[in-house]
């Protein structure tokens, strides 16, 4: 449906526009129009399809209008929309970019429908904290996915190893183990900052900390420093390079060469595998990021979607309503079983049991996070400097000053 639609004129979604591209019947004229934005696959054609169809046949006055957007530019876009008197009444945007979007005024608070409606008690921490800025929650939480350890069957038999670690300190043993052959016991890029913050996180540490609305750097906090620590005896048991981050090369393709026992990906990086080595189809699996202690998996970093109204949403009622739908439990287990996404709610992981990869990446979820929730935020990673930090303690330079360092660049970015 997707390729088809965006050949046609206007690139919408909606019952009428899909039958104009020979998609779907019906779908007459109601008394409201919502504009919807979406972000490019986010969803799959038979997702959006029904929802779109049994949407407007249950509310028959309301018409939806779904147009994909592009992530490249989305943030200049999204801020250009909600300026302007043409804003579209929903919009998808990734769970770090809502306090950049909140600074502007220019987003509908919606705490009394989480509360009231959508069970945001219950909500993942990771979607739901980003959404939420000085108690006012404009972003709802819509998807989750996060990083799991995918690794080779063949080479945890050939080790002997039974099963997947629970625990950080068996991970490091059976890491060893596996590191030996010709094979990499695991293959860690020197730069994947985001697993970092999982372990920064797992070690009580923060990347930065925001002291009465002031943002400063942490990274050369005793905590931090010791996830620092972790990530290095983790990354030594495999020839990941020190200087370069987990898409320099693909750490996707390096596992598909078959001589690799562990990568930390989100499960979607399976399909890459088996499109480059069908040899391996059959022979991956998955489980959560270890943490310190069995009885739970390590903290991770949690990306995923939320869904915003602008303020100058013409059409706020119905929006809402669209909003709730999306994140409400009937939608939320479509979206999971047929996209393997994580839900919104802790309480609707059980969805997913079925599927070994999706449930894996639910397990850590639990225990997700987001980056430092500051408008700011996006400026750090434009030019980031935890990957060169990561790379002086690789190679050997002194872990306090290089954090230091960082931490230093981190406060000065988030200041402006």
């Amino acid at each position: 449906m997707k390729r088809q639609l965006l050949a046609c004129a206007t690139a919408i979604v909606s019952a009428a526009a899909l039958a104009g591209c020979g998609m779907l019947p019906g779908g007459g004229p109601g008394g409201r129009t919502v504009t919807v934005w979406l972000m490019q696959d986010s969803v799959s054609d038979e997702f959006l399809e029904r929802f779109v169809t049994e949407y407007e046949d249950s509310h028959p006055d309301v018409d939806l209008e779904v147009t994909f957007q592009e992530w490249t530019g989305i943030g200049a876009k999204v801020t250009a929309a909600l300026e302007s008197d043409e804003a579209p009444d929903v919009i998808e945007v990734g769970n770090t970019q809502v306090a950049q979007y909140a600074e502007s005024d220019a987003l509908l608070d919606l705490t009394l429908e989480s509360l009231r409606d959508l069970g945001s008690e219950d909500w993942l921490p990771g979607l739901a904290d980003p959404g939420s800025i000085n108690g006012t929650q404009y972003g709802i939480p819509w998807y989750a996915a996060n990083r799991v350890v995918i690794y080779n069957k063949d080479l945890f038999a050939q080790a002997g190893i039974e099963e997947p670690a629970k625990t950080r300190e068996q991970w490091l043993k059976d890491t060893e183990k596996l590191n030996s052959g010709g094979n990499q016991g695991i293959y860690l890029s020197g730069q994947d900052w985001y697993t970092l913050a999982g372990f920064i996180w797992e070690d009580g540490g923060e990347i930065a900390i925001d002291e009465g609305g002031a943002w400063s750097g942490a990274l050369h906090t005793p905590a931090a420093i010791k996830g620092m620590e972790f990530y290095k005896k983790l990354q030594a048991l495999g020839e990941g390079p020190e200087n370069a981050d987990e898409q320099t090369p693909p750490q996707a393709g390096v596992f598909a060469k078959g001589d690799v026992a562990q990568i930390i990906a989100p499960p979607s990086a399976a399909k890459v595998i088996e499109e480059a080595n069908p040899g391996l189809k059959g022979k991956l699996g998955y489980f959560p990021i270890p943490g310190r202690s069995a009885a739970r998996p390590g903290a991770v970093f949690i990306g995923g979607s939320d869904l915003i109204i602008p303020e100058k949403s013409r059409e706020r009622g119905a929006a809402i309503e669209v909003v709730k739908a999306l994140a409400g439990e009937r939608w939320q287990k479509e979206l999971a079983r047929t996209m393997s996404y994580v839900p919104n709610k802790t309480s609707l992981a059980s969805v997913i049991e079925g599927d070994e990869a999706t449930a894996a990446m639910a397990a850590g979820a639990a225990r997700g996070r987001a980056t430092p929730n500051s408008p700011q935020w996006a400026a750090v990673e434009a030019d980031n400097p935890i990957k060169p930090y990561m790379t002086a303690v690789l190679q050997g330079k002194d872990p306090e000053r290089a954090a230091k360092t960082a931490s230093d660049r981190i406060t000065v970015t988030l200041a402006d």
